[in-house]
């Protein structure tokens, strides 16, 4: 039995299961793989969660859990469009430090027989609370067209996820660099929005301005061993 603070237990389950999901599938998530790999006992995983099927729930939970956590570092500015880019790119920071939580955020089917609940699927969506507000100040202040800022958000959301998604598989490589695609991306989806080519490219380069000051991987709090 490990002697670490019940909280480093519970979050090492948390990031072993999600490892071992990302790595080898649903079929390596067995109770005795699991707590051997975050180097505790099968109990810990019944006494933390209740049931495997709950450790997969909380995986996805803690992945926006975190997702959300970082949101709230990003403090609004007279720039709305240059706030929406910055919550992409911290939306990019998250996924890539903690990639293995984010296979299994987004993981559907292929779950299996850990599936999510629609109670987890909302409380992801309710994590683009900060995307949805920043859109309707996008809108309010003339930069991007009268549209809903709910679906404004949730088109960020999808421009952003597939970009991140290609880059954690490993498609994205030179000369089409996932950082030149996620940077083409950003002023696609401001132009695509309603704001001028110009104004959007001025705003996505104070965004990279301002999160260049960002925490490196390493510095981060909250974060897997995927960097």
């Amino acid at each position: 039995m490990s002697r670490r603070p019940d909280s480093d237990v519970r979050t090492a389950l948390i990031d072993s299961a999600a490892r071992l999901f990302s790595e080898a599938g649903p079929a390596a998530l067995s109770a005795r793989r699991v707590a051997a790999e975050a180097d505790t006992s099968t109990m810990a995983i019944y006494t933390h969660f209740g049931s495997m099927s709950e450790l997969i729930r909380e995986i996805a939970r803690e992945g926006f859990s975190r997702l959300a956590q970082m949101f709230t570092k990003v403090e609004p500015t007279d720039d709305a469009v240059a706030d929406m880019a910055y919550l992409g790119r911290v939306y990019r920071r998250n996924a890539n430090i903690n990639r293995y939580l984010y296979s299994v955020m987004f993981g559907g089917d292929s779950l299996q027989g850990f599936a999510l609940t629609e109670a987890d699927r909302q409380n992801g969506r309710y994590t683009l609370s900060p995307v949805i507000d920043c859109a309707r100040r996008c809108i309010e202040t003339g930069r991007f067209r009268s549209d809903d800022p709910v679906l404004v958000a949730h088109q960020m959301w999808l421009g952003v996820h597939g970009t991140v998604t290609l880059e954690i598989g490993g498609y994205l490589i030179d000369p089409w660099s996932a950082s030149k695609c996620f940077e083409a991306q950003l002023v696609s989806l401001m132009v695509g929005a309603g704001d001028s080519l110009a104004s959007a490219v001025q705003s996505v380069a104070v965004s990279a301005e301002r999160f260049a000051k960002w925490p490196t991987p390493g510095e981060d709090a909250l974060a897997d061993d995927g960097d």
